[in-house]
């Protein structure tokens, strides 16, 4: 691992709200952003990627698809009862749960790949404010680099290549 880098910049592209660019350093990395694209006033459910900065918290990732991968970040498997509670109503709300295999919830392991890898960022975390939004994380993007629902997204070869540059004293700034 190299030097570890203390803030990440996200900006839309213009003309294109769903696309923008994560800079790291020396390295421009394509993101997906949220259909709502960046805003200020998140709301949970409005699709928009929040404008702010804030702390990179931990990795997540599917150890049944990968071995941990080298980072300075604090790391955490996710297994098949990981999920993150989107439910505003719900003291546990942005936060990560346990739940049975028939549970509500957004669940952390899925079928497709997004989130083989995800960097939980601090958004909406100190104090938590119901429907100020949940689950926004940095994860692989879908094929053709589709909107997010909220969250930027990059190739899994690009998460890969970030995460080894990235630590607990991290920030990202989304503009």
């Amino acid at each position: 691992m190299g030097r570890v880098l203390r803030t990440l910049y996200v900006r839309a592209s213009p003309g294109i709200r769903t696309r923008g660019v994560l800079l790291a350093g020396h390295l421009a990395i394509p993101v997906a952003l949220g259909r709502g694209g960046i805003l200020t006033n998140k709301r949970e459910s409005d699709g928009a990627t929040p404008r702010g900065r804030f702390r990179l918290v931990r990795l997540w990732w599917r150890p049944d698809r990968s071995l941990r991968p080298a980072t300075a970040l604090p790391s955490r498997r996710i297994g098949p009862q990981d999920a993150w509670c989107e439910d505003p109503s719900d003291r546990r709300y942005n936060r990560h749960v346990l739940i049975p295999a028939d549970g509500a919830g957004d669940r952390l392991r899925r079928a497709d790949h997004l989130y083989d890898f995800i960097i939980e960022i601090s958004h909406n975390a100190r104090p938590r404010v119901a429907r100020r939004g949940s689950a926004v994380f940095v994860h692989v993007a879908r094929p053709g680099f589709a909107p997010t629902a909220g969250c930027v997204a990059m190739t899994r070869a690009h998460i890969r290549h970030l995460l080894e540059r990235v630590g607990p004293k991290t920030h990202i700034v989304i503009q």
